[in-house]
């Protein structure tokens, strides 16, 4: 028989793992510098041209 478990308790672990990575998610968006964000943007372009470069035609 399977253990019983305190759904209190699960729904506020769930909650908190929700918390962490929404958590971890804001940190890499918001804490880079603007010289930062720029470089990665350019880089994000650079790697879609080149990806639209490399298409074949219909």
């Amino acid at each position: 028989m399977a253990e019983p478990i305190n759904l209190n308790q699960a729904r506020k672990a769930r909650a908190k793992a929700e918390a962490k990575a929404k958590g971890a998610q804001n940190r890499t968006l918001f804490g880079l510098k603007k010289t930062e964000k720029i470089v990665a943007e350019m880089e994000a372009l650079r790697a879609q041209r080149k990806l639209d470069q490399a298409k074949r035609e219909d």
